[in-house]
């Protein structure tokens, strides 16, 4: 058989059941040949993604799979997977690459050279009969090394060339290991929350990947401590919980805010710390506690007081026992009543935009009616970068693992939608929600079509202000000399025209019956697309709180 065969049937003995690509490879042929299903999506940053919200919504297991061309296919998808590579998704990809005797020759593109960077391992299929070795490394970096893409290119004529039908026969899927942290960095870890004040459990997405959320449940309650969660770690922590902060990042709720800058110890789970604008900065003089399963995130970003290096779901077990143990009785109280006191505040600040019935639409009061109608158990709800990220974050309250999709270490406009695809391949009885501005669309909007042909019944939401409004303050002269920041279009027409079901909505009393005819689409089997024309809302919950 051909490489690309060998290849389609290892990745069906890894649990692969579609292959996301674009624009065209021998790959996509021998997937199809062995049952695997190609979505042939509109540009390679989409395939990218589609992949990636696949991942997200697994664990990884399986992880998505995108492929493509070499030379420009390899060239445009590389802001897709940088922005797995921040984010950490596992997923893998398999571009072609320049046939043999062409490799490296200047200025062509090769794509073990310039993906090496935004990779978590990568490598070239240099001669067929190395291809279970190369397969097997792969799915090994994606089960057991750091989150992350993982590549193997797969040159041109490698790709044509015969190969031994017993080397894929004899393939075996690679089993995950993990590994429980040393028992005394856990001793250490519950000695010191047990001994803190006001201490804080911060989990992020290490905590998703883990499968983690029974061990933090069971260990919020044993010692009666506040949860908060990352942006990438949003639903790793039921957010309805009585303990529930919400998420943490650039924006905030009151009482994550209130909880985070009294803390005197944050313990966190599964998150890498980083510094960047839409993450948290932990306040000077805070004890920092960390798990996580990469040694190399421990005092990245911050000085760590205590760690311990282990599988998040792991690592929590071992912790409760322990913590357990140095208790001798159940916690002296929890605040619950604190949080719900801070959040029931906090909300009523904020009903004026949450409720607000002027036109044009404020963008609150789409998500407002949104969380009104829709259980967030039974959703996938995915933001897209800028306004949409900010206004959604901290008041959406995610339901269950992977009920919510947080992005955005690296600000990819339009990331969401491939997400949102992947998302419902992934979970196709989910109701799956992608929140999008004009500018969003304008970068990956033509996808809406992929959906369509595809049969991907999810719904996006256009917050289409005619404006980025969120770059108001770094465009203040170009803008009053010669509007910068205008951008129009009419989506929901586009939308139709790509066969998409599609409205357009201007009155505020009509979003929530919108939002319902909109989910009853997607239940019909169609892709569905709502544009609401919303004012430039600028203002913020808590950004840039704590310092």
């Amino acid at each position: 058989m051909k490489t690309t065969v060998a290849i389609a049937h290892i990745l069906q003995a890894e649990g692969i059941e579609f292959l996301s690509a674009y624009p065209t490879t021998p790959v996509i042929e021998a997937v199809a040949e062995v049952g695997i299903r190609p979505v042939i999506c509109r540009q390679e940053r989409v395939g990218v993604d589609i992949a990636d919200g696949f991942s997200r919504v697994t664990n990884g297991k399986p992880p998505g799979v995108f492929a493509m061309q070499y030379g420009p296919g390899a060239e445009n998808a590389f802001s897709g997977i940088a922005t797995a590579f921040t984010d950490a998704s596992p997923m893998l990809v398999l571009p072609l690459g320049q046939p043999g005797d062409r490799d490296g020759v200047p200025p062509l593109f090769g794509s073990v050279r310039a993906y090496a960077p935004i990779t978590t391992s990568i490598q070239r299929l240099n001669a067929p009969e190395d291809v279970a070795d190369r397969m097997r490394r792969a799915f090994a970096a994606l089960r057991m090394g750091p989150g992350g893409p993982v590549m193997v290119e797969i040159p041109a004529d490698v790709a044509e060339a015969e190969v031994d039908d017993a080397i894929p026969a004899s393939y075996r899927p690679v089993r995950p290991v993990v590994a429980a942290p040393n028992p005394d960095d856990v001793q250490r870890t519950a000695r010191a929350l047990l001994d803190a004040r006001q201490p804080v459990l911060l989990a992020g997405q290490g905590a998703l990947y883990a499968a983690a959320g029974p061990e933090l449940i069971e260990l919020a309650e044993l010692l009666g401590v506040p949860v908060a969660t990352t942006m990438a770690g949003k639903s790793a922590f039921p957010e309805k919980h009585p303990l529930a902060l919400g998420s943490v990042s650039g924006v905030m709720n009151e009482a994550a805010r209130h909880f985070m800058q009294q803390a005197d110890l944050v313990c966190g789970i599964g998150t890498s710390f980083t510094k960047h604008i839409m993450s948290m900065p932990v306040p000077t003089g805070t004890t920092i506690v960390q798990l996580t399963n990469n040694p190399r995130d421990i005092a990245k970003d911050y000085d760590v007081d205590v760690a311990a290096v282990g599988d998040a779901k792991l690592a929590l077990r071992q912790l409760a026992e322990a913590c357990r143990e140095l208790l001798g009785g159940p916690p002296q109280g929890t605040p619950a009543a604190e949080i719900e006191r801070l959040q029931r505040a906090w909300l009523s600040d904020w009903m004026p935009k949450l409720t607000c019935e002027a036109k044009p639409i404020n963008p609150y009061r789409v998500i407002w009616e949104f969380m009104q109608r829709v259980d967030p158990d039974e959703a996938i709800v995915t933001h897209d970068s800028g306004s949409p990220r900010d206004q959604i974050m901290p008041f959406y309250q995610a339901g269950g693992p992977r009920t919510y999709l947080g992005w955005g270490k690296s600000h990819g406009l339009g990331t969401g939608l491939g997400l949102s695809i992947g998302a419902k391949l992934a979970a196709p009885d989910k109701f799956v929600v992608n929140y999008m501005g004009d500018a969003a669309f304008g970068m990956t909007g033509l996808d809406i079509e992929t959906a369509v042909r595809c049969k991907i019944p999810i719904l996006t939401i256009v917050l289409n202000n005619s404006s980025m409004a969120i770059e108001a303050r770094h465009l203040p002269l170009s803008h009053e000399k010669y509007r910068t920041r205008d951008i129009g279009g009419d989506y929901a027409d586009m939308a139709a025209a790509m066969g998409a079901w599609a409205e357009r909505v201007d009155e505020p009393d009509d979003v929530g019956p919108a939002l319902e005819r909109a989910r009853r689409a997607t239940e019909d089997g169609h892709t569905a697309l709502l544009e609401l024309i919303t004012s430039e809302e600028i203002t913020f919950s808590n950004k840039n709180a704590i310092s």
